[in-house]
């Protein structure tokens, strides 16, 4: 799910440098400037300033300290150029957000706000923000998490030998459902470092760790110094499971308690402190009423219309009323691979396995019972329903869960690298006034 928040604010299209900076008002003031070249894009002043003037309000807004100013100008003019030297891959790697992706994306932040969709240009305009831009930025955020997904989530693995290690892990511990608020302060150390640079970051994670020790703030000292995608938002990860952290920093808040922080622990993007906000959470059994039940699926076709469809299956159902065997009319007569082979037999399913329109039709039917033939997406069905349970698909739930949350475990971490790759990479020119 893509998560955007309705007071994003926009950043200005980035065009042709040349054209901006020499676009000059009636009395010659210049309208814009460029202060990053990276590659063959740019980042721009009216870019920076709207972000940056967007963080001190939400800073403000929060009660927070601010940043000195050069601090938070260097953290956020970072941001963007990451975020263009993304951009330009994504267009190069040909990821395209059609308008009704977007469209979609847009009636999810409506409804999140209780704003609807129709409205949304005039709520955005009472914030000073223009709505076709505002499409556009969203456009290019959902092209920024496409492409990680494609670059990130591609080069993650998890084995089978890892779930299992994880399932034992948390079998061991009292609710595996509590979650986890953290903050993460991370020191990068370049990949081409001299053992003097590196003993420096270290030397500076050591002081940070005393400061925060001594009581200053933590989310204060990420905003400041922290090198961390969660730097401007002080730091914050959010509310987590332990599986769905690093694994090192899983290994440290498990015996942390709320207001701790831990000492610099070092990984390949560097060195890491968190500290332990608050825990919630745990949760008893997952039961669920499931339903077991066998189909019958035929296809409308060139040669067979809809009429002609249901009109077989009325057979066929008359044929099992008079006696036939189900699951024999099924394997030689159902169109639908997957459960054909097994007389039909969908075995036991959960609340939400199955189409819409299937599911409204076996919560109306008893033990035994079978369906009129009814229409959904994937052609005709009759459909018979054997019986319901209560089932506690805890172990079930529990291992989709930890194989999720493994696969998220490494996201920050691959993430941060990947991120790295791409800098070193590219060429930015930081341009000054």
């Amino acid at each position: 799910m893509i998560r955007v928040l309705l007071c994003l604010t926009a950043l200005l299209c980035a065009g042709s440098a040349l054209a901006q900076t020499r676009e000059l008002s009636s009395r010659g003031t210049p309208l814009d400037r460029v202060v990053a070249v990276v590659n063959d894009g740019v980042v721009l002043q009216s870019q920076l300033d709207s972000q940056i003037r967007a963080i001190l309000e939400r800073l403000r807004g929060q009660d927070a300290q601010l940043p000195p100013r050069e601090v938070l100008h260097q953290q956020v003019l970072e941001r963007l150029v990451l975020q263009e030297i993304q951009a330009q891959r994504a267009e190069r790697l040909g990821i395209r957000v059609a308008d009704e992706t977007l469209n979609e994306a847009l009636r999810e932040v409506a409804v999140r706000n209780n704003v609807a969709f129709e409205q949304m240009p005039a709520v955005l305009a009472a914030q000073g923000l223009d709505y076709a831009t505002y499409r556009e930025e969203m456009r290019r955020e959902i092209a920024l998490t496409l492409l990680r997904q494609r670059d990130v989530y591609g080069r993650i693995y998890v084995s089978p030998r890892e779930l299992e290690q994880a399932v034992q892990r948390q079998a061991l511990q009292p609710d595996s459902s509590t979650e986890f608020d953290v903050s993460h302060i991370l020191l990068s150390v370049p990949e081409s470092a001299t053992a003097d640079q590196a003993a420096r970051i270290e030397a500076l994670a050591n002081e940070l760790h005393a400061r925060a020790a001594a009581g200053d703030d933590f989310g204060q000292l990420a905003l400041t110094y922290s090198q961390a995608q969660s730097a401007l938002e002080r730091g914050k990860l959010g509310w987590r499971q332990l599986g769905q952290l690093p694994q090192f920093i899983a290994e440290l808040i498990a015996t942390m308690q709320p207001g701790q922080v831990s000492r610099p622990v070092r990984t390949p993007t560097g060195f890491h402190m968190v500290r332990l906000d608050s825990t919630r959470g745990g949760s008893g059994p997952m039961v669920v009423e499931q339903i077991n039940a066998r189909h019958i699926l035929l296809r409308p076709n060139e040669v067979q219309d809809d009429a002609t469809t249901r009109q077989r299956l009325d057979t066929l159902r008359e044929r099992v009323q008079a006696g036939e065997d189900f699951a024999a009319l099924a394997s030689v007569t159902s169109e639908d691979p997957g459960s054909a082979s097994r007389g039909g037999d969908l075995g036991w399913s959960a609340p939400g396995t199955f189409d819409p329109k299937f599911e409204e039709v076996l919560a109306g039917l008893e033990p035994n019972q079978i369906s009129e033939p009814f229409r959904t997406q994937f052609g005709w069905h009759i459909v018979q329903m054997l019986g319901r349970r209560s089932h506690d698909q805890s172990d079930e739930v529990r291992r989709q869960r930890i194989f999720t949350a493994l696969r998220e475990s490494k996201v920050d971490e691959e993430t941060e690298l990947w991120l790295r790759r791409l800098r070193d990479e590219a060429y930015v020119e930081v341009l000054h006034p």
